[in-house]
């Protein structure tokens, strides 16, 4: 590909490194983009990754692994595009997806890239797992293959094979049977979302896992899906009806507001307790869901809530989008983004650091343990605060 044929050859020359995108909502921090946070050099900026890759497009310098490396690093979180003042801000993104997909039509990929898509297309899942292990999380629970039901509960990858977010989709599922909901779910037929191979840049997979997934969708009837992760619910919502699927599609933190103000969940005594929020980027900057998560930590019983500075619009990413939670190119460092977001808790002396993602539950309570914060800080999915125990 030349300058010529990347789709956005009109746009890509107009970022002059303006340095806005580092930005969260002041001008005393230049950490919220993450990859730029964990390596503090211009070319993992914004800015900086679009002139390399206009540069490359220009055959000004050639590709090389750390070029891709520098590409990848990009978590797809959008803080670059809520600070761009600049008309262009809604594509800053896409380009760089573009850039990913004409690595991935190359060939030329980072290999844990090239790991996770593998995977993915071998087994439907990054970790290359058999698909019979996807339903061990709801091993002795009593919860119903879907079967016409009003809802499908779409657990997704992290939620069906990571250890710890597991936990997170058992306490999902009970409450969503606890409230009486009608709901099933697939179980080991279950395949990736696609959401991350979509921000790797892989065009052809996420097709092909679309079109399995929709055409099992509509044999089965599913009208209305709840998610467990943001990823999933972003890409139902946002990518599939371009393939023919659309359905009406719930982040579970959206169906539990509504839940507890009829009294068909009950909240745990959570007395002294203080608790901060961390935003998702797929369902924050994505998709502008910053209220129901916040509605429901304030629902509980003795929650005192408290924001960390950099919240909703400029809540700082994880780091584990676009894959990184499996390619992890922006850890090994204290300035990783997910150890920056729990001294940022900490900081707000908050007692638990509640998510709303599996991605983040696992990023950032691994970024617990690493900065010694265990007596600190629990982190925990907001589906378990209601909950004494993870194991209850």
């Amino acid at each position: 590909m030349t300058l010529a044929d990347y789709r956005y050859n009109d746009l890509i020359h107009r970022c002059f490194r303006c340095g806005y995108c580092k930005f969260p909502t002041d001008w005393e921090d230049v950490t919220n983009c993450p990859s730029y946070a964990r390596f503090r050099m211009e070319s993992y900026s914004t800015g900086g990754r679009l002139w390399l890759i206009r540069a490359w497009l220009n055959d000004e310098i050639p590709w090389s692994d750390n070029l891709a490396k520098i590409v990848y690093s990009c978590t797809s979180c959008k803080n670059c595009v809520e600070k761009c003042p600049h008309t262009f801000n809604v594509d800053i993104v896409n380009m760089i997806l573009a850039a990913k997909t004409e690595m991935v039509d190359s060939g030329k990929l980072p290999k844990s890239v090239k790991d996770f898509l593998q995977n993915v297309q071998l087994h439907g899942n990054p970790y290359g797992l058999s698909a019979k292990k996807r339903a061990d999380w709801m091993e002795g629970m009593d919860i119903p293959a879907f079967n016409g039901h009003d809802y499908l509960y779409y657990v997704g990858c992290e939620g069906s094979f990571d250890t710890r977010a597991q936990n997170a989709a058992r306490a999902v599922a009970k409450l969503l049977m606890s409230a009486g909901i009608s709901v099933g779910v697939l179980g080991a037929d279950e395949i990736s979302d696609g959401n991350e191979v979509d921000m790797l840049g892989e065009e052809g997979l996420l097709e092909e896992l679309a079109s399995r997934n929709i055409a099992q969708f509509l044999k089965m009837g599913v009208k209305n899906i709840i998610t467990l992760s943001p990823h999933s619910y972003n890409v139902f919502k946002n990518r599939y009806p371009e393939f023919g699927g659309d359905f009406k599609v719930f982040h579970y933190t959206q169906i539990l507001p509504d839940l507890i103000k009829t009294g068909k969940i009950k909240t745990a005594d959570k007395s002294d307790m203080r608790i901060t929020f961390h935003d998702p980027c797929f369902l924050g900057r994505w998709n502008q869901e910053y209220d129901a998560p916040r509605k429901i930590i304030k629902a509980i019983d003795g929650v005192e809530f408290v924001e960390m500075a950099k919240n909703k619009k400029a809540a700082l990413c994880c780091g584990g989008g676009a894959g990184n939670f499996f390619t992890d190119f922006l850890g090994g460092s204290e300035d990783s983004p997910a150890r920056i977001r729990v001294r940022e808790a900490r900081d707000v002396k908050a007692d638990i650091l509640a998510v709303a993602c599996p991605n983040c539950l696992t990023m950032l309570e691994d970024a617990v343990k690493v900065e010694g914060l265990e007596d600190e800080i629990k982190v925990r999915d907001i589906s378990e605060l209601f909950f004494q125990d993870l194991n209850e």
